[in-house]
């Protein structure tokens, strides 16, 4: 069990249930533009094999080739040299050279930001020459894998808002997108996603108020999900303290279960559009608490299993 402690950005996260744990990562996306007029088609593989070299070579960063994605964008005739010609994305899941050492929490928790500023700093705008042909790259971190950045989003966009009580408004909602939607099934049951065994995964971390799951499919992400294969899960917390502590948990980290080779590289975020507020608007009291369409309605779910403690905190 994780102590009642604040975690380290490096720190696995075992969620206790059906083998499944958050593990740390780092995730960059990559753009990339021509450094010349040259119109030569771009080789994926030349330039994945380049930038893996570079990683390996200038950053002792060791990535296996399914954590690098480069794809080419489309027209690339008609794009003009400030226009970017190919994108990308990069995850670093190996921290071993900042974990070195036996210093207190504070120092690696500093030490790993300030290696995770480096490698920003080292790899962007770096020129890439694959066999004449010249590249430069941009990189940056998203916002949804930084805490501090996720917080100030939402501290800018309420301040100054109230409720009719004038109590000063603050989220209390988180959205996973794109976790496999057979890892929050009742095996032997259904390939579909349970809200009992959702709710019970994410009881972990933190006191929940209401839950709904439904089926990912991808859109506004470039079509990077297979419909029905990955789900998106809104958990709303009882406690503002909860809701921190659990984005700061999921953030700059990828969902694992033992066994399993597969990695989900979810992406979390706040709601900001009232999703429990504007679907109990709409749904009558008694429809709303139905229990038997699951997936279409949020449901307060009453777990007999007792909650286990809190084990974050901001």
């Amino acid at each position: 069990m994780v102590e009642n402690r604040a975690i380290l950005p490096t720190e696995t996260i075992d969620l206790g249930v059906g083998g499944l744990s958050l593990r740390p990562r780092l995730k960059l996306l990559l753009t990339f533009f021509r450094a010349e007029t040259s119109v030569r088609p771009i080789d994926e593989w030349k330039l994945k094999s380049a930038l893996l070299e570079f990683l390996r070579d200038s950053l002792a960063i060791s990535a296996p080739d399914e954590d690098l994605t480069i794809q080419k964008l489309p027209d690339q005739s008609k794009r003009k040299r400030d226009d970017p010609i190919a994108a990308g994305k990069l995850f670093v899941r190996d921290f071993g050279l900042v974990l070195k050492g036996e210093d207190g929490d504070d120092i690696r928790r500093r030490r790993f930001v300030e290696w995770r500023e480096s490698v920003l700093r080292k790899m962007d705008e770096i020129e890439l020459n694959i066999e004449g042909a010249k590249f430069f790259l941009k990189v940056e971190m998203p916002p949804s894998d930084d805490f501090d950045l996720l917080k100030k989003s939402w501290e800018d966009s309420m301040s100054g808002l109230s409720s009719s009580r004038g109590v000063l408004r603050r989220p209390d909602t988180i959205v996973v997108s794109g976790v496999p939607s057979r890892w929050f099934a009742e095996p032997r049951v259904s390939s579909k996603p349970s809200m009992l065994v959702t709710h019970t995964v994410f009881s972990v971390l933190g006191k929940i108020r209401n839950l709904n799951v439904a089926s990912d499919d991808g859109s506004g992400k470039g079509g990077d999900l297979l419909s029905g294969l990955h789900c998106k899960v809104w958990v709303q917390f009882e406690d503002y303290n909860d809701f921190c502590a659990a984005t700061k948990a999921l953030c700059g980290r990828s969902m694992c279960k033992e066994g399993s080779r597969l990695k989900s590289d979810y992406e979390v975020s706040w709601d900001k559009g009232g999703y429990f507020r504007v679907v109990q608007g709409r749904i009558p009291r008694s429809q709303y608490q139905e229990k038997n369409q699951p997936h279409q309605y949020p449901v307060r779910v009453q777990s007999e299993v007792t909650r286990v403690p809190k084990r974050f905190r901001e």
